[in-house]
């Protein structure tokens, strides 16, 4: 799963997320998501979230549990 879609985002998931500094490079974050903050179903760029670490970023892939 690519993390476009809202409803392959929950919090307690495992994702990598790219954040808005690391936007240019590419560099991706991985942690749980703590709260989905994209009100669309979908999005282009992935679905923004907060991560259980306070980090915010669109997330670029979702980890099955």
């Amino acid at each position: 799963m690519n993390g476009q879609n809202r409803n392959d985002v929950m919090p307690g998931l495992t994702v990598e997320i790219v954040l808005k500094a690391d936007q240019k490079t590419g560099k991706l974050t991985k942690g749980i998501v703590k709260d989905v903050l994209t009100k669309s179903n979908t999005h282009p760029h992935g679905i923004k979230v907060r991560l259980t670490d306070g980090q915010i970023g669109r997330v670029q892939k979702v980890y099955p549990n």
